[in-house]
């Protein structure tokens, strides 16, 4: 009798179930590896050397690429000097339990992959193929996309991260363009004593329109802004905290605007990943000689008819003596920065991962992560791919349950 009350008297016993399992739940040790990127124009690396020294200091192996980190300006001994293993080859970097890479992994390091790996990456499933689906799900890894993350307050942190970079950049390089006498007309941008100031005009009321404003207004430029969603725009006038020019988007109303304007900036996502033409050649041509068009929403096609892909090495051209810039993943021309942005979004998913003992059990309890998860353990958990290339989908809730 004794014996049982004693028993009765423990803490534990008062506790349910899940206080219990919480209590026994351990944390893990993880071994994260960072490859070079290989695809064309990509410069950013997910995590700096600030980062790894956290995670090593709490207990995690981090292993990265020599010169994963070089095109951002971060070298591999201030990696190794944060504790980092560097590695000559993207084969051993493979061999880590949780893969981080900006850029979709390629077919041939697909190849390296193993089971119950876990890969954190963007997607873009508008660039990939059946094949890539497929080629992920035979070996059974476990996979999240950047783009479809969520936070705790259920938007899309590195979408918002990466477009507020690519607004204030976009506007940063209209500027250098705009005082360049051979592609500009070697005017200041913004407002000068005397002097009226430059006209801005962008497309697009989304995060990339709002920092692109932003950016636009605190350098002393008339802002006008331009989109199909009146709500849009009136939560860009609430968000900038003043009045601005904004209009629905009427042939005739961007037209007058366009002819006057100094900079045009496009910014407009299409949730199809496919962009409209807002623009057309007659519309550029009633442009000013010597002003710019930056077209951010080149990443889907562009906004305007005379926009065409251009690289970081060579970024503009001319239409009817118009200077275009039309350079696919803005972020990646401040790779430091960009760099930085990523890193300060996955550590802390990674700390949560090592604390809450593993990959599953952070998927299971975080609902806004487990929204990145387009494969679980080699089975499609996404609808929209499964709808897009007619392949086998799960419930990740369902499937979560029968593995654990």
């Amino acid at each position: 009798m004794e014996e049982s009350k004693s028993k009765f008297g423990h803490a534990e016993f008062y506790m349910t179930q899940d206080e219990m399992l919480e209590i026994g739940r351990q944390k893990s040790r993880l071994f994260i590896g960072v490859p070079k990127e290989t695809t064309f124009q990509e410069n950013r690396v997910v995590l700096v050397p600030d980062g790894v020294e956290l995670l090593v200091r709490h207990g995690h192996e981090v292993i990265i690429e020599t010169g994963a980190g070089e095109s951002a300006h971060f070298s591999d001994h201030e990696y190794s000097e944060a504790g980092a293993r560097i590695v000559s080859s993207s084969a051993e970097v493979f061999k880590a339990d949780l893969i981080l890479k900006v850029q979709p992994v390629t077919m041939s390091e697909m190849e390296h992959m193993k089971p119950r790996q876990t890969l954190i990456s963007a997607l873009q499933v508008g660039m990939q193929r059946e094949e890539y689906f497929r080629g992920l799900m035979q070996r059974r890894v476990t996979a999240l996309a950047f783009e479809l993350i969520r936070d705790k307050l259920d938007a899309f942190p590195v979408i918002r991260a990466m477009s507020e970079i690519a607004g204030s950049t976009s506007i940063f390089l209209a500027a250098e363009y705009l005082a360049d006498g051979e592609n500009g007309k070697g005017k200041m941008f913004g407002g000068f004593s005397g002097i009226p100031p430059s006209e801005v005009v962008i497309i697009g009321a989304g995060t990339v329109g709002e920092f692109a404003a932003r950016s636009a207004m605190g350098l002393g430029a008339l802002v006008k802004v331009f989109d199909l969603s009146v709500y849009r725009l009136r939560r860009l006038q609430n968000n900038l905290g003043t009045r601005i020019f904004t209009s629905i988007l009427h042939h005739n109303d961007i037209l007058e605007a366009l002819k006057t304007a100094d900079v045009v900036i496009g910014a407009i996502h299409a949730k199809d990943g496919k962009t409209p033409c807002i623009v057309s050649e007659d519309m550029v041509r009633q442009m000013k000689e010597g002003s710019v068009i930056i077209d951010v929403s080149i990443d889907q096609g562009g906004c305007f008819e005379t926009s065409r892909p251009t690289t970081h090495k060579n970024p503009v051209y001319k239409v009817d003596g118009i200077t275009h810039y039309c350079v696919p993943n803005i972020p990646s021309k401040v790779p430091y920065t960009a760099s930085q942005a990523l890193n300060n979004i996955f550590v802390p998913i990674l700390m949560q991962v090592g604390a809450e003992g593993g990959i599953e059990n952070l998927l299971k309890d975080d609902y806004a992560i487990r929204q990145g998860v387009y494969l679980y353990n080699g089975i499609l958990t996404n609808s929209f791919i499964s709808r897009i290339f007619t392949l086998p989908f799960q419930d990740i809730s369902l499937l979560m349950a029968s593995f654990h």
